[in-house]
């Protein structure tokens, strides 16, 4: 009798300690023949019709989703926000031209940009709706962790003399076109031999919010094949010059819990050679290392832990020089920083691509692709050593999961 009653602990307490570590389903937004779409669990539902939907983005609490809807060209597109509760979507204000929006990390405020204007939603009924003019000639910006004021960046202009120096500032949400309210945060000095650049773009912060790195970027030929990854300290006092890369903003990833900051380095507009991964501590004070084997490239890349990163990897291709660019055929790999061990992670087969590796708290997720296809499906592991799952099929392009913040 005893030995049943021990039994019966023991299965009641493995049965409910499976239950408290259950995993929450994955939740994303994501695009099928041009329309929003979301999925949670197993349940996908479509949020639009009749639109050019591209960039949906979840707000900090996962009410919105937020996102830009144009015509079949792409020219011109517009800010529309999809309300999950009232399940309508709507424009914050009407007609806001923009290509570049971002939610607040503090709050369910957005910021976009429209022709060189760098505005802020209001709030009416607890969403976002109307907006405030925050400052003029902004070419690109993203929030101060604390969500109350913006680092932005200002193209500079080609003077008889040359082109000025490019300048960072710092822009209180509550400027309101204010010049006053409006502090110059760094100036940059270039030049043509070694640090060519007009303007700064795609900001991301480190996780304790100490750097913040960005590329530099010189005029639109130069730049196909070359920019500048820098960071500067959040108090403006710090700059330093990081490496040479591509203007890729995914390419660009600080590590979950550290100061280091993967990246892939290489110059030259094609992806057949010169592309590798690249890990620094910042600030710098040695050498980047490099963690791509000689004859293969590197695509793309996620941190999997502070001391793992998954990359989208390919042979290069040394023998290419005329013709069509040839197809860089992707497969994940994981890296493992501190023993500098790497082994394959995905083994896709009849020509397809991987790429695009993601990682939602420990489940690793990626885009599956081919040559020809105009679409593809999002695939899924729940760890390194997991089974492949089909998650989505026939989407546009990889899917915005909802990470909760704290």
């Amino acid at each position: 009798m005893a030995v049943r009653i021990l039994l019966l602990i023991l299965f009641v307490s493995l049965h409910f300690s499976t239950g408290a570590c259950a995993e929450v389903p994955l939740k994303a937004a994501f695009i099928r023949d041009h329309q929003l779409w979301m999925k949670e669990g197993d349940k996908e539902i479509q949020l639009t019709t009749g639109r050019v939907v591209s960039s949906p983005q979840w707000s900090k609490d996962g009410q919105f989703i937020a996102y830009l809807a144009g015509d079949e060209i792409g020219e011109k597109t517009y800010l529309y926000v999809y309300d999950l509760q009232k399940k309508e979507s709507y424009q914050p204000y009407p007609a806001i031209e923009t290509s570049d929006i971002k939610w607040s990390p503090t709050s369910n405020q957005l910021a976009c940009i429209s022709r060189g204007v760098l505005n802020v939603t209001k709030t009416k009924n607890g969403r976002p709706e109307g907006f405030e003019n925050v400052s003029l000639g902004v070419s690109d910006f993203e929030w101060f962790p604390n969500g109350k004021e913006f680092i932005v960046s200002s193209q500079s202009n080609l003077l008889p003399t040359g082109w000025e120096p490019v300048r960072l500032f710092k822009v209180p949400v509550d400027a309101n076109i204010d010049s006053n309210k409006i502090k110059l945060f760094y100036t940059i000095q270039t030049n043509t031999n070694d640090l060519f650049a007009i303007d700064a773009n795609y900001f991301k912060w480190s996780p304790d919010g100490s750097w913040v790195s960005f590329l530099l970027t010189p005029t639109t030929a130069w730049s196909n094949d070359s920019n500048t990854l820098s960071v500067i300290s959040s108090a403006g006092d710090h700059f330093q010059v990081i490496g040479k890369m591509l203007g890729y903003e995914n390419w660009i990833k600080w590590a979950p819990t550290k100061n280091q900051l993967a990246f892939i380095s290489g110059e030259g507009r094609f992806f057949v050679v010169n592309k590798n991964t690249a890990v620094t501590e910042i600030p710098t004070l040695n050498k980047q290392k490099d963690y791509t084997p000689k004859g293969y490239v590197d695509l793309d890349l996620e941190w999997l832990s502070p001391d793992e990163i998954i990359v989208a990897r390919a042979k290069e291709n040394k023998e290419w020089k005329v013709g069509p660019v040839p197809t860089m055929f992707t497969a994940l790999y994981i890296i493992n920083l501190e023993t500098a061990e790497q082994k394959q992670l995905t083994f896709p087969k009849n020509n397809n691509i991987d790429n695009t590796p993601q990682v939602v708290d420990s489940t690793i997720t990626w885009y599956r692709t081919s040559e020809k296809e105009k679409q593809g499906d999002v695939w899924v592991k729940d760890s390194i050593d997991g089974l492949e799952q089909l998650w989505l099929k026939n989407v546009d392009s990889a899917p915005t999961f909802f990470i909760k913040s704290n």
